[in-house]
């Protein structure tokens, strides 16, 4: 009588750890790293509401009845005052808005309708993390 061997073979075994074991070293670094990609989508997320806060009050400063209506037009002549023309009025917490290289926006009606860059920053968390958006100036 013949004897029928069943099963797998240390070579076959060893093979298919070795196997797991590239692609999880492989595959783990895609994973571990979400943290960052998350917090940056996040800030060009406020960056965004921010851009778009500024164009909106912008134009509600830009209308004839804006003096009537004070509601719609906030005045902005710094980056960190584009967060009184945002719902709430303030920045997220652990978000902070500073003028990147060329200054703030002077404080006259001379600044109405000119664009500045600003620079939105998440402190607290690493690594550091930040966003440029530019701002309108309004209301001055």
């Amino acid at each position: 009588m013949k004897h029928v061997q069943r099963g797998f073979t240390l070579i076959e075994l060893v093979m298919v750890i070795v196997i797991l074991g590239v692609l999880a070293a492989v595959a783990l670094p895609k994973f571990v790293d979400l943290k960052s990609d998350a917090q940056q989508a996040s800030m060009q997320g406020v960056a965004g509401a921010a851009a778009s806060a500024s164009a909106i009050n912008y134009g509600g400063c830009s209308i004839s009845t804006a003096a009537s209506a004070p509601a719609k037009c906030k005045v902005v002549n710094t980056c960190d005052s584009i967060k009184q023309a945002m719902s709430g009025g303030a920045w997220p917490t652990g978000y902070a808005a500073a003028a990147t290289a060329g200054g703030e926006l002077a404080a006259a009606a001379a600044s109405n309708g000119v664009t500045k860059n600003c620079t939105l920053t998440l402190t607290g968390y690493a690594p550091a993390t930040a966003v440029t958006f530019d701002i309108i100036g309004a209301g001055n």
